[in-house]
């Protein structure tokens, strides 16, 4: 009996342990199942986060040429709009997007779930329509749903977020293609911009946002943000804002000179460089040919590009002074020397060599003077192959001249061993067989203007951040490439040029103007044809300051001499300057003489 009694207890303590273990063993199941499965428990805390801004480009008289605006969309969950409310949803909706009531229903009846109702929205539509979500959560337009899986009730209101950035340009195609252009690219479903070409492209790591902000905080029932100590806040760092030396007025007014040239002279494209002459700063660097940077079109393409600086010619006789600064360099020529002009043409080798006005007897300096070609042929044989490369060099041609833009191209001059061909010499003396840009010439002009000085063409002024502090662009002291004393007999000569030779409607009463033609074939299929490049390459100074000034006309019809066609526009951009105050001539022109000086001149 005791014996049966035990096996029944046995049975019964075993079983008992069996259900123990098998009801420990589901109990952990559950639990790792639960740990190891997502589960969609509402979370007690809400982030923000906004994106940081591109900086802006800004004009030295503080006008915003490129800025950054912030795109936002607005979405709605249509599963959460109380079907009672949806008409008032649509019709407020409407009233704060200024989006056609019907539009909006015909989006909300296209899908049941998240629709997006807006794109594109600037700053200011998105904060209105921020303020009408919580309108519309305060009348409770929008209801509560069951999470079928954890069973706790949610809502979902209008929701407006950051989509993306736009680049503005407020004043149209004003200094465009120096400032550049954009491109989009997306990133994480953000519209982000960088830029391409311009002032926009070289300084792309300035101008870019460094870090997003963002706001991390507990969060109350309608999923508002509570900030308190367990919150956290990350600043936003915007990119810097780029500040040039070029002001929007003058600039303005000389791209208004290049249009109306432009169309009177029939020309394909015409370019300038305004330049202070002591550090470089660029203060004008205008082309008749812009484009719209938020509407490029394919016509536009010849004209994104900084023609100053990514064209390169055959400069024609402005490239003479450069010659001659070489033989004054090296003691081979005195001014007053004497050359034969052989009334106009000349036999040099294979090559005859002619004038458009014809010299028997000249003096060296009027060889610049009066722009002979037989004259400086002659004076050039003076040179080494080698002496006339390394001064061509020295000169800053076939070099970049590190102005802050990209894409800057360096032309191309003869080798030494081609320069010791008196052909080849004869005809770079005067500005054929070689390839400059504008800035080139412009930056190699302006030693004569500066005590012999080079120095490096500078755009932006400065850098500003958010609060305002201002980090100027160091300025070049400038290198030594001419004598001073050499430099200042060039100047004269120069002067001369515009007093009694070819730049004689360049002549403003007061400043001191001096500068030197250029009127260059173009070759077409390895042809010289019956078209030109005009160019006139001089400086302008009233005693306290001083530029250096470049105008390329390409391809003008009719009037093809640069003493017609470039001249009359270097002297309207320096009566521009005495408008704008930036020269102010020592003396005061009546006006009966200054209305005739115009009529000269336009």
């Amino acid at each position: 009996m005791h014996s049966i009694s035990y096996r029944t207890k046995s049975k019964k303590t075993f079983l008992l342990f069996f259900i123990i273990s098998l009801g420990f063993i589901v109990f952990l199941s559950v639990m790792l199942f639960t740990a190891i499965n997502p589960r969609e428990i509402p979370s007690l805390f809400t982030s923000e986060t906004s994106v940081a801004k591109r900086g802006s480009i800004i004009s030295a008289d503080g006008f915003h040429l490129a800025t950054t605006q912030k795109l936002y969309k607005a979405i709605v969950n249509t599963s959460f709009i109380d079907p009672n409310k949806m008409d008032l949803f649509i019709q407020l909706y409407s009233i704060y997007s200024n989006v056609d009531p019907q539009t909006v229903r015909t989006l909300l009846n296209k899908k049941n779930g998240i629709v997006v109702l807006s794109y594109n929205l600037n700053s200011k539509q998105a904060q209105s329509l921020k303020n009408l979500g919580f309108e519309l959560r305060r009348y409770k337009v929008f209801q509560e749903i069951e999470n079928p899986t954890t069973h706790t009730r949610i809502t979902q209101g209008l929701s407006v977020i950051e989509s993306g950035e736009a680049r503005i340009y407020p004043y149209g195609t004003l200094l465009t293609p120096v400032i550049g252009y954009p491109h989009k690219i997306e990133e994480d479903g953000y519209t982000k911009i960088r830029g391409v070409k311009g002032v926009e492209k070289r300084y792309e790591d300035e101008l870019s946002s460094k870090q997003d902000a963002k706001q991390f905080a507990p969060r109350d029932v309608n999923n508002y943000m509570i900030l308190n100590k367990d919150s956290y806040t990350k600043a936003q760092t915007d990119g810097l804002d780029v500040k040039l030396n070029i002001p929007v007025v003058l600039q303005i007014k000389i791209e208004n000179i290049l249009d109306k040239m432009k169309e009177k002279l029939n020309a394909e494209h015409i370019m300038i460089v305004v330049m202070s002459s002591k550090d470089g700063r660029i203060l004008s660097l205008a082309s008749s040919n812009r484009f719209l940077p938020q509407n490029i079109q394919k016509q536009d393409y010849p004209s994104l590009n900084t023609w100053a600086i990514e064209y390169a010619f055959e400069p024609g006789s402005v490239i003479k002074p450069l010659t001659f600064t070489l033989l004054l360099e090296k003691h081979l020529i005195n001014p007053y020397d004497m050359v034969n002009g052989h009334g106009g043409k000349f036999q040099m080798g294979r090559k005859v060599i002619t004038d458009e006005h014809k010299f028997d007897m000249l003096s060296a300096e009027d060889v610049i003077v009066y722009s002979s070609n037989i004259g400086m042929a002659q004076l050039a044989q003076k040179l080494t192959g080698m002496d006339f490369y390394e001064g061509l060099s020295n000169f800053g041609l076939a070099h970049k001249t590190n102005i802050d833009l990209s894409y800057e191209k360096e032309g191309q001059i003869p080798n030494s061993s081609q320069l010791s061909d008196e052909i080849y010499k004869a005809t770079a003396s005067y500005g054929y067989g070689m390839k400059v840009t504008l800035m080139q010439l412009v930056n190699a002009y302006n030693a004569f203007n500066n005590n012999g000085k080079e120095v490096t063409p500078v755009l932006v002024n400065s850098l500003i951040d958010k609060f305002g502090k201002v980090t100027p662009i160091p300025i070049d002291p400038g290198k030594q490439v001419v004598d001073p004393t050499t430099a200042s007999m060039m100047k004269k000569i120069l002067i001369k040029t515009v007093m009694e030779g070819t730049g004689t409607k360049a002549i403003t009463p007061g400043l001191e103007i001096g500068g030197k033609t250029g009127t260059a074939h173009i070759v077409e299929s390895g042809s010289y044809v019956a078209k030109y490049n005009t160019s006139f390459v001089g400086f302008a100074n009233d005693g306290k300051n001083s530029y250096t000034i470049g105008v390329v006309v390409i391809q003008p019809k009719g009037e093809y001499f640069a003493a017609q066609t470039s001249v009359p526009i270097f002297k309207q951009i320096i009566d521009t300057m005495i408008e704008e105050k930036y020269l102010k001539p020592n003396i005061v022109q009546q006006p009966s003489d200054a209305n005739n000086s115009l009529h000269q001149n336009h």
